[in-house]
């Protein structure tokens, strides 16, 4: 095994024992206790969600946290939170980028494979009303220092206010000096050669994407120049 993937599998089980937060230990618990109607015959995964995808990522994302009948019913992120959810939306734009092997994630055995792509988060629990408060997001943020110094990205794309704030945060911490740039859709800070390239885009939630703010082609925009500063050609269709 990739002593990256070992390193990998070592944190995640870290992660998934951690219960730093209260408020979070118990909201995750209590939504996976009470369930959605429409999942109430599963078992929910209702502990915090480690990273998941290729431990040789050049491409690293970063989203907020898992949701609350998504990736903390799946254990997996950005997973299961229905066809409108963010997860197949960033699983299509990935597959039509040549990067995911198939352009939905409802589960964590449903046969979903990243290419060169790593998926993170700047909080591992559920929070209520998808809305960690900045403790929380300190207690959590060691979790994606560790990812970055094993997985080392060429690139890492931030989704939403808040992932990009933070990970400005831990790029600091990680001994990086930048000015700090403003959060926009297609922000970009260049931190090669000592660092990855960083790119902005907002976050594929329902709230933006059912409402225009964030539409597939502007997505899919953000990743051909990702996939253009590694020279590499979409491949459509996975």
């Amino acid at each position: 095994m990739d002593d990256r993937a070992v390193k990998l599998s070592g944190l995640s089980q870290r992660i998934v024992a951690c219960r730093a937060c209260p408020r979070l230990v118990a909201h995750r618990e209590e939504v996976a206790r009470r369930k959605k109607p429409a999942f109430r015959d599963e078992t929910y995964w209702g502990k915090p969600v480690p990273g998941f995808g290729d431990p040789k990522a050049w491409l690293f994302l970063v989203g907020l946290a898992p949701a609350a009948h998504g990736a903390n019913r799946t254990g997996r992120m950005f997973t299961g939170d229905g066809p409108r959810g963010a997860g197949d939306f960033l699983m299509s734009a990935l597959h039509r980028a040549g990067l995911a092997s198939q352009p939905f994630a409802r589960s964590a055995d449903d046969g979903l494979v990243l290419r060169g792509v790593f998926l993170s988060a700047i909080v591992r629990c559920a929070p209520p009303e998808n809305r960690p408060t900045p403790q929380e997001i300190r207690h959590c943020l060691p979790f994606l220092l560790a990812e970055l110094k094993i997985v080392r990205p060429w690139v890492i794309l931030c989704l939403g206010n808040l992932s990009f704030s933070w990970t400005m945060r831990a790029l600091a911490e990680l001994g990086h000096e930048f000015p700090r740039p403003k959060f926009r859709h297609g922000a970009r800070l260049d931190l090669r050669p000592e660092g990855p390239l960083v790119l902005a885009s907002y976050h594929p939630s329902r709230q933006n994407t059912q409402t225009g703010k964030l539409t597939p082609a502007m997505l899919d925009a953000i990743l051909a120049e990702i996939l253009a500063e590694k020279d590499l050609p979409p491949r459509p269709g996975g």
